[in-house]
């Protein structure tokens, strides 16, 4: 193992794919350490100073859903992180990193998207449903090691049964079933939004629906994470950011 390594890689590489593609409501793992245990204690102690982030509160989402009040920075190369930062970052930028997810998702190619979200006590993120382009999230949390359960923050991954159109908005209690993975300490959750291998009866594929319980930790605490988006590389989004002149960090 090098001394700069940061994943365990071959927890990662452990993970079996054809489990991981028959959990229900759809393929996830919620493994812990996956990051070494002593990269994960410099990582949470050098994470990005909150005076960094984009303050997103109030913003109006599709088809009535709440707005998902947290603060928010997106990774480009001229964000200063410490080191340790970069030696994670790049770690996932990897091909062994890459490939992990090629293998467990059952797909050729990903791009990756990287971000912070840091959400204050009060705050939840309502049901919905990722982009189109995105294939899933690898999630890495970073609330503090003595985080209680009783505080939320959880990512819940909801079973709909394929009953509600992307663009809705169900309330928690409209789900068949929620999973709360454990989200404190040296956790991180990776799952696939849609059933990428196998599609649902009649041609259809599950949702992917998704939220975070209500944050009630102390006013001086914060929920925070490490996101991996995990995009398609077709060549149709590319076409659609240039016509609409957005451009997005690709990895």
């Amino acid at each position: 193992m090098s001394a700069k390594e940061v994943l365990d890689f071959e927890k990662l590489e452990a993970i079996e794919a054809n489990w991981f593609r028959s959990q229900s409501p759809y393929p996830f793992v919620n493994p812990h350490a996956l990051i070494r245990p002593e990269a994960w204690e410099v990582l949470e102690a050098e994470l990005p100073s909150l005076d960094l982030f984009d303050r997103k509160f109030g913003k109006e989402r599709r088809a009535g859903q709440m707005p998902h009040d947290r603060y928010s920075l997106e990774y480009s190369e001229g964000v200063p992180v410490s080191p340790a930062w970069r030696r994670f970052i790049d770690e996932l930028r990897s091909e062994r990193y890459r490939a992990n997810v090629c293998r467990l998702y059952g797909v050729e190619g990903v791009e990756f998207r990287f971000h912070w979200h840091y959400t204050p006590h009060g705050r939840a993120v309502s049901p919905h449903v990722d982009q189109e382009r995105e294939f899933g999230s690898h999630i890495f949390y970073f609330n503090s090691k003595h985080w209680l359960e009783e505080w939320g923050g959880h990512t819940l991954l909801l079973d709909d049964r394929r009953r509600f159109a992307r663009d809705s908005a169900p309330a928690l209690s409209d789900f068949d079933e929620v999973i709360r993975p454990e989200c404190a300490g040296n956790r991180s959750l990776l799952f696939c939004r849609t059933n990428l291998v196998r599609r649902a009866p009649g041609g259809r594929r599950p949702g992917g629906w998704h939220a975070v319980d209500a944050i009630r930790c102390p006013e001086d605490e914060m929920r925070r994470v490490f996101i991996v988006v995990i995009n398609t590389t077709a060549l149709y989004w590319r076409v659609r950011d240039w016509v609409i002149g957005k451009k997005p960090q690709r990895y």
